[in-house]
């Protein structure tokens, strides 16, 4: 695979593509070359679209969801409530 891409820039600019004079003017506002503008952008959107953590193994089962309620179920407090805080108002 090659470090090298062709970029063919649009006759106008859309959520699809841009000219090359938006490419410049974007270089140039940001006080870097064009190169890196196109690396900043394709940064960006790649934080936008892919997933920040990698896939899990999916759904629990329904014994280890059973097991994790008997867990937690043992765990939790025993006892009178004596101050309860809701993020929620009302509940």
């Amino acid at each position: 695979m090659s470090d090298k891409l062709l970029l063919k820039f649009r006759g106008k600019d859309s959520a699809y593509g841009v000219r090359r004079d938006t490419l410049k003017a974007l270089a140039e506002e940001l006080h870097v070359s064009e190169t890196m503008a196109v690396h900043l952008a394709i940064s960006r959107f790649a934080h936008e679209v892919l997933p920040a953590y990698e896939a899990d193994e999916g759904p629990l089962t329904s014994e280890y969801v059973a097991w994790l309620k008997r867990t937690a179920s043992e765990r939790l407090p025993k006892g009178k409530v004596l101050r309860k805080q809701s993020l929620f108002p009302g509940r």
